[in-house]
């Protein structure tokens, strides 16, 4: 897609486009920010897998994939609800510059403009230091370990990517992605921003209470 194109789909909500029109073009936009990194960590864990697999550990490999995808559900709780949802100050130097310039759009924009597909989803190049940092630590144990764990977690983390651009431009009818749908969108209110973090789980939420009132939850989970 060429760049005039990108332009032309991040167009901003104005009274002269319809609200289906706008939506559509954002989606648009979303999705072509996930196609990168999409590919480039499903490329990733799927070659990690498949040498892993070949040592003859099937179970153990399993296990620790799996292990992967629960240590991704804390880290997006902790990195939703203390890094996206905190608050970096001005100030003096380069760290608290780079906190407050870097961090602070990340997310605060997200919750202003709901339907901005520019917000909706990380690039590939936000983690990918970080991942290269640990990629190569994580081959320092046996690939059936440290390296499946990690491919389950960035292999995860691309499902949620996923799973939170549909939350917000998807209608499925399927119950437990409506009642997902209602839970995530309440975060996004004046009511629900302090609490809901979870995307892919509430769990986490119960774990540290930040649970949304017992009210709310029997409201949400209606019809």
């Amino acid at each position: 897609m060429s760049q005039p194109a990108l332009s032309s789909l991040s167009l901003q909500r104005t009274a002269e486009v319809p609200f289906a029109i706008y939506k559509w073009r954002q989606a648009a936009l979303a999705r072509y920010r996930l196609y990168p990194l999409t590919v480039f960590y499903t490329l990733y864990a799927t070659l990690v897998l498949i040498i892993a697999f070949s040592r003859t550990r099937p179970w153990t490999t399993a296990a620790f994939f799996a292990a992967g995808w629960v240590t991704w559900t804390l880290v997006e709780y902790l990195f939703h609800r203390y890094v996206l949802h905190g608050r970096f100050p001005p100030g003096k130097g380069v760290i608290r510059r780079f906190l407050h310039e870097r961090l602070d759009p990340l997310h605060w924009d997200h919750h202003k403009r709901p339907f901005d597909g520019r917000h909706i989803s990380g690039e590939l190049k936000d983690i990918l230091p970080l991942f290269f940092v640990a990629a190569p630590v994580s081959f320092l144990f046996p690939v059936y370990t440290a390296p499946v764990l990690l491919a389950g977690v960035v292999q995860s983390y691309v499902a949620e990517e996923w799973l939170h651009y549909a939350l917000h431009f998807s209608n499925s009818r399927f119950p437990l992605f409506r009642r997902m749908k209602k839970y995530h969108l309440y975060h996004h209110s004046p009511r629900g921003i302090d609490k809901g973090y979870g995307i892919t789980t509430p769990f986490w939420d119960g774990v540290f209470d930040t649970r949304f009132p017992q009210s709310v939850r029997r409201s949400l989970s209606g019809n």
